[in-house]
């Protein structure tokens, strides 16, 4: 990790200050590792909600060279808006063509979203990619190899492990510094729905829209609207439980020192798409999504000498004392502090910034492509666990589920022809 801190970032990139001159890349060339002082050029690949917020607190050392989505005029109204004089590509293969894109980010739903990820790295670009990372497992460990086969640099969008206090909190249980971790409890996050038995009725499709393109590796179906909102449905999303899940997992996994492998066992608490799930990892810890209220963002961790909830940006704890002591060693300026607590909830910039020194060093980001995979990973475990109805064991190492048939074949899923991942 690049030992450039926050606040030295901010002074640079904070409104109304003077930013560093850098030289445009079109001046000194491309190479597989910019120079210290050239602008990182950058690809969009989706410029939905989310991804407009990336765009646009993208660190100065990147550089927006061009657009795609296969729903152009959604890309038309960020350019405009922003007044970019960017070209818009409705298929992110001719944007991943120019050689004057370094790295692109990659803002999809998770169903269209390994895909052009794997051909950015067959590319030559490095990616920051939103999460959910999958829709799927399987799809999930395809892409890790395609990241480690072509050398790239991968940061998943789990923005919190650039927040300083997730980092401080996440470091006390894994060293112990409560005692003995008994169990944690973490937001009982609902599935997606399967989709209704009687298809929607067919209509016009928006003019600009590609609606093959849009829906991607899954099965090919008549446009409605309805389908836009797609989070809710199990053909592209696992619904709140990788949604949410992807960032509170994310912290589980990080405090536990899980970031390379998962739990071996998961079982049902209560039944249903939106039922309690327990599960338990290698060296006894459970966790255990029982949570109606609590941290979307992280998790409750008990522990013999208290009890520390960990969220986005935030922690408290039972007894406050514990929480307090933590947050004295976060070392921000008031000014940042100001600027976090505005945009605490959806602020990536100090974690763009840790993705472009590393495209610069070569070196792994704090949320490599490994990271988001293992903890959706266990997302995608809860939901399996809730569809099959029954106790399960898993083989983190395998990937695969011990002796249960019928639990592997949700491992992975069919992918509609032309939407293949490469081999």
């Amino acid at each position: 990790m690049s030992k450039i801190t926050r606040r030295k970032m901010l002074r640079h990139t904070a409104a109304g200050m003077l930013l560093p001159t850098f030289v445009p890349g079109a001046v000194l060339g491309r190479s597989r590792k910019p120079g210290p002082n050239e602008q990182v050029g950058i690809g969009a690949i989706g410029v939905g909600g989310r991804a407009k917020l990336l765009l646009e607190q993208l660190p100065a050392g990147g550089r927006i060279v061009a657009l795609s989505d296969c729903n152009v005029p959604r890309a038309e109204a960020f350019k405009a808006e922003k007044k970019g004089d960017w070209p818009i590509y409705q298929d992110h293969r001719e944007l991943l063509e120019r050689k004057d894109i370094d790295a692109v980010i990659v803002g999809t739903g998770e169903f269209q979203r390994v895909l052009p990820c794997i051909h950015a790295c067959e590319a030559g670009k490095d990616i920051y990619a939103e999460k959910p990372l999958t829709l799927y497992i399987r799809e999930g460990r395809a892409l890790v190899d395609a990241v480690r086969h072509y050398q790239r640099v991968f940061q998943v969008g789990t923005q919190q492990r650039s927040m300083e206090i997730n980092r401080i909190g996440c470091e006390l249980i894994r060293s112990g510094g409560l005692g003995k971790l008994l169990e944690v409890r973490a937001m009982n996050y609902p599935a997606a729905t399967p989709s209704p038995a009687k298809p929607f009725d067919a209509e016009p499709v928006p003019k600009g829209l590609d609606w093959d393109r849009w829906l991607n590796q899954a099965e090919m179906r008549p446009f409605n609207s309805q389908w836009m909102g797609w989070m809710r449905w199990q053909d592209f999303a696992g619904g709140e439980m990788t949604n949410w899940g992807a960032h509170g997992v994310d912290q589980v996994q990080w405090a536990l020192g899980m970031d390379d492998t998962g739990p071996v066992e998961m079982w049902p608490i209560e039944g249903g798409s939106a039922g309690q799930v327990g599960m338990r990892y290698a060296n006894g810890v459970e966790l255990k999504f029982i949570l109606d209220r609590g941290p979307m963002g992280g998790a409750v961790f008990v522990c013999e000498h208290g009890k520390l909830e960990i969220n986005r940006n935030k922690v408290t704890s039972n007894p406050p004392e514990i929480a307090a002591k933590l947050l004295k060693k976060v070392d921000v300026t008031e000014e940042e502090r100001k600027w976090s607590d505005a945009l605490a909830l959806w602020q990536a910039r100090w974690h763009m910034q840790n993705w472009l020194d590393c495209i610069r060093t070569r070196e792994k980001p704090v949320a490599d492509v490994e990271i988001g995979h293992r903890s959706v990973t266990v997302c995608h475990l809860a939901n399996i666990t809730r569809r099959i109805g029954q106790p399960l064991k898993w083989d983190p190492v395998a990937e695969q589920f011990v002796g249960h048939k019928e639990a592997n074949q949700l491992v992975d899923r069919p992918r509609r022809k032309g939407y293949e991942l490469p081999s």
